[in-house]
């Protein structure tokens, strides 16, 4: 399974980075048995769509996930519709798409069109449900439920690992703070791909984001009640332009010693 940043800059997009967005692929049997690249992209934030381009072909495109419907996740999932709906090639049908159950109206909100316009052309829509696990060819996303001001899921990805050896698990923490489930679908995974939003003592506001320190207590399984599985390899993203990395650095090394990443547009990790 191979994880690709497509965007990780945090509420809009920067200057090196378009918004949340990130690839997600396996090798697996297709319909008809043969080996074929599944792929699915989690969250669709603004200019998410132009930088797909760069290592997809939305044609190609298997399942859409999104954790919440605030603009900086799905405003690019417009660009999805049209890319779909007016290719040249011809309509390219729907695809599986999770998420809220308020996504549609959301989508027609961003978009500027009424209710009667449901998309059923271009997005198979699905309401993630808490433990609900969704089968895309290798790979299985099961939803938790995050902590945020709007319904919002963080997602757990399990699927083959590299060259088809045994299986990998990541986890996406979408937009949260600590809380229970977020706990629980991080325990032990090879890979935590996890928001860090706020800094502490400058957002004091809870129930919405995670500061460096605090993703790193989710990473070393001791935030909550403790006693969970460290996780392989902490991914840190969502940082918004104005804020340093070297800021959420120093509070991270409080609570997380292992191995560290910060999100950039292309970076690639194989599990």
């Amino acid at each position: 399974m191979k994880l690709t940043i497509i965007g990780c800059t945090g509420s809009m997009s920067g200057p090196d980075s378009a918004a949340s967005s990130y690839l997600v692929q396996a090798d697996g049997a297709g319909p008809n048995g043969e080996v074929r690249t599944w792929s699915v992209v989690l969250d669709m934030g603004p200019g998410a769509m132009g930088q797909m381009l760069h290592y997809l072909d939305p044609a190609d495109l298997d399942a859409i996930v999104i954790s919440h419907c605030h603009a900086d996740h799905i405003v690019d999932l417009v660009g999805m519709h049209v890319f779909r709906r007016w290719n040249p090639t011809g309509a390219l049908g729907p695809v599986l798409t999770l998420g809220p159950s308020e996504l549609s109206k959301r989508l027609n909100g961003v978009d500027g069109t009424p209710p009667e316009e449901t998309y059923a052309s271009e997005f198979t829509f699905r309401t993630a449900v808490v433990g609900e696990t969704v089968r895309v060819g290798p790979m299985t996303i099961t939803p938790y439920r995050a902590l945020h001001p709007v319904e919002a899921y963080g997602y757990r990805v399990e699927g083959p690992g590299k060259d088809g050896q045994g299986r990998v698990s990541l986890a996406f923490t979408g937009d949260t703070d600590l809380c229970d489930d977020v706990e629980a679908m991080a325990d032990g995974v090879d890979l935590l791909l996890s928001e860090a939003a706020f800094l502490e003592g400058r957002d004091t506001y809870r129930g919405m984001h995670l500061t460096g320190r605090r993703a790193g207590e989710l990473a070393a399984g001791t935030s909550g009640k403790g006693g969970r599985t460290p996780v392989g390899r902490l991914v840190l993203t969502h940082i918004q332009p104005w804020t340093s990395h070297e800021l959420v650095r120093a509070e991270l090394a409080r609570t997380w010693d292992g191995p560290l990443s910060f999100a950039r547009g292309g970076a690639v990790y194989e599990l």
